[in-house]
């Protein structure tokens, strides 16, 4: 049996102070630690990137924040992402950190930031899908990465009430995302604790 623990990083889609999204990911993050993982939860904020441009790229290598991004992806297994829908998709912070990231360094595999973690996607949205849309987008691209994304998402509607300055409010939907949290350590821990043992 291994002693595995599920390395899991939580962010959300979202550089703003005040955020849903960052709060949804933190209550998610929550259930993930109490059902046994070491989480690490990350601020996009902390990593401003310029926009992906390979004239850029060519002329000056990686930037350091993408650098340093990439060391934080490769050290955790799983992504626990709580991603705003912007326009019907996801928001740029977001896709230009996934474009940044996926690019290959060197002689090093593709897509070593992203092949084969485990993703669980989450969205809030004052609207009557949720942020579904968003999450949809979201999903190819990460299938794309050749990242697991777990059937199991959730989008809430109406977010603007069950939502206050220091989290969610509505205790079923508290207990909702902590579940789900707490499936993706287990999935985590089930798909790369048989590769660690």
């Amino acid at each position: 049996m291994s002693d595995y623990q599920p390395r899991i990083l939580a962010f959300a889609g979202s550089t703003r102070s005040d955020s849903l999204h960052k709060k949804l990911a933190q209550a998610a993050a929550d259930g993930a630690a109490a059902a046994g993982a070491a989480v690490t939860v990350i601020d996009l904020q902390d990593y401003p990137l310029p926009l992906f441009d390979e004239d850029l790229e060519a002329a000056e290598g990686l930037p350091e924040n993408a650098a340093k991004l990439r060391e934080v992806f490769m050290a955790h297994d799983g992504l626990l992402i709580a991603s705003p829908e912007y326009n019907g998709s996801l928001s740029a912070v977001l896709k230009n950190m996934i474009d940044w990231l996926s690019r290959r360094q060197g002689d090093e595999a593709p897509l070593i930031c992203f092949k084969e973690k485990v993703a669980l996607l989450l969205a809030a949205s004052p609207g009557g899908l949720g942020g579904l849309r968003g999450l949809r987008h979201l999903n190819t691209i990460l299938h794309g990465l050749q990242v697991i994304v777990l059937p199991e998402q959730k989008a809430i509607p109406g977010a603007f009430a069950l939502f206050d300055d220091k989290g969610i409010t509505d205790e079923k939907l508290q207990g909702d995302v902590a579940r789900l949290g707490a499936r993706l350590a287990e999935m985590t821990g089930r798909i790369h604790g048989r590769n660690a043992g």
